[in-house]
């Protein structure tokens, strides 16, 4: 079946507002400083969006620091590759536009963000395939409308979608960080939504955002997240979502970042960092670990001892060019089938058209798993042959497959008992620990946790006015 924009025309999406942006007045640059091995400062362990945050807060309080990432670049997880003109973020990534430290951090306007349609396209297969759009009633009431009758829930979930909005929209954050923490599926079915609507729309659009198509993500991160989707917009930067990173990066002070440098040990008694070459780097000031909480089980065993093994929060994501794009409206495309390798997928280029060189698609194909023991061919082949049901054979024939990037820890588990509203950074000694596992798994978590840790840190050595 093919779907053509022709039948999908809807009005083009709101443009995000404007926020207020906390400015910094520091310059970028990143070198290795050999004075950072002596001087009076703080280290901080990984250059993620949190170590990112902590070291821009850092900065803007003065207090001295140097930051170490193991890899050639930062951003952690939030990377964007560029290939052969292609913009490939490494794994599916949608940026809200309700998060509200991003608000406060980031330069929206700057990010120049590309919105998706508030809502998704559900395929169903079977023997008449089909697709059905789910439209945010209050955005879209009309589209909304034209989704009533529809196989995807009955009228009673519909209205349940809505009343679901409204309520999230207007609880406050602390009222859903304490309500009664249960599992995601089970959240679902006590607010008395139908294994219809769960299977067909909610589990795939979920599984997309916490690779967890068993939803035994926490209930109150479903909330939290749930709040942020019905204030704001799912969008795209302009130049890919690593873009982000990049723009944090960009205020940091000259010098105070030291790429392709792996810390391996951390001495709080004699407040040290060292590295894979040898080298101790000072951090008199205090440490702040930033890295994936595997990585920081293995730097801090003490304070941290490592835990059994979590459910497995793991993606992969294929990407190739196309002619033209199947469906040209910016919306989201889940997978309500039940069958099947592909959970959802998108082209790019209609969200964001400086996501592949001009005349040209960027197909972005979603799986949940690691598809351990599978090769990168076989995988694209079969999700191939899969969206050849989708939209026709002849349709999908001419694509090419670019690249396949799996993501083995795409996010922390995030099964109860969690702690969405953060932990405390401090470990003692002088350590301090954040990250998206020290705080709600999402790009806003990630960044109040760096916040608090550099806030912790500069209280601790009183290099602030708190």
């Amino acid at each position: 079946m093919r779907v053509h924009a022709a039948h999908l025309l809807v009005p083009a999406p709101p443009t995000p507002c404007r926020h207020a942006v906390l400015r910094f007045t520091v310059s970028a640059s990143v070198s290795a400083n050999p004075a950072n091995a002596t001087r009076k400062q703080a280290v901080i362990v990984g250059g993620g969006l949190a170590g990112l945050a902590a070291a821009t807060h850092l900065a803007a309080l003065s207090v001295p620091f140097t930051l170490l990432e193991a890899s050639d670049r930062l951003g952690g997880r939030v990377a964007t590759d560029e290939v052969d003109g292609y913009l490939l973020d490494r794994g599916f990534q949608i940026f809200l536009t309700a998060y509200p430290e991003c608000q406060r951090l980031l330069d929206y306007p700057a990010l120049r963000l590309q919105p998706f349609f508030p809502g998704a396209l559900v395929y169903l297969g079977g023997d008449s395939p089909s697709f059905h759009m789910l439209a945010d009633p209050f955005r879209f009431p009309i589209r909304a409308l034209s989704s009533v009758l529809s196989p995807v829930g009955s009228l009673p979930d519909k209205l349940l979608v809505g009343l679901t909005r409204l309520r999230a929209a207007a609880t406050p954050d602390a009222a859903i960080l304490s309500a009664p923490e249960t599992t995601t599926a089970t959240h679902l079915q006590r607010l008395g939504f139908s294994p219809s609507i769960v299977d067909r729309f909610l589990r795939p659009f979920l599984a997309g955002i916490f690779f967890d198509p068993a939803l035994d993500t926490s209930s109150r991160l479903f909330q939290l997240v749930f709040k942020r989707l019905a204030l704001g917009d799912n969008a795209l930067p302009e130049a890919g979502i690593g873009a982000i990173a990049s723009q944090l990066a960009d205020r940091l002070p000259a010098g105070s970042v030291r790429l392709n440098a792996r810390a391996t040990t951390i001495d709080p008694s004699s407040g040290a960092v060292t590295l894979t070459t040898g080298e101790t780097v000072s951090a008199a000031l205090g440490v702040i670990v930033a890295v994936e909480q595997p990585e920081a089980e293995k730097l801090l065993p003490q304070q941290l001892p490592t835990r059994p093994p979590a459910a497995e929060r793991s993606t992969v994501c294929i990407y190739f060019s196309a002619d033209r794009a199947a469906v040209e409206e910016p919306v989201l495309l889940l997978n309500g089938s039940g069958e099947g390798i592909v959970n959802n997928m998108f082209f790019a280029t209609s969200v964001a058209p400086s996501y592949a060189p001009p005349g040209k698609v960027l197909v972005s194909v979603s799986l949940v798993g690691s598809f351990a023991g599978r090769e990168d061919a076989e995988l694209a082949g079969e999700a191939v042959r899969e969206l050849g049901g989708w939209f026709g054979p002849e349709e999908v024939a001419s694509w090419v497959h670019l690249r396949t990037y799996r993501i083995g820890f795409a996010q922390p588990d995030q099964t109860p008992p969690t702690a969405p509203a953060g932990r405390e950074p401090r470990l003692g000694d002088g350590v301090y620990v954040c990250g998206d596992h020290w705080c709600s798994a999402t790009f806003d978590g990630a960044m109040v946790s760096g916040r608090r840790a550099a806030e912790a840190l500069a209280q601790d050595k009183g290099l602030s006015s708190a």
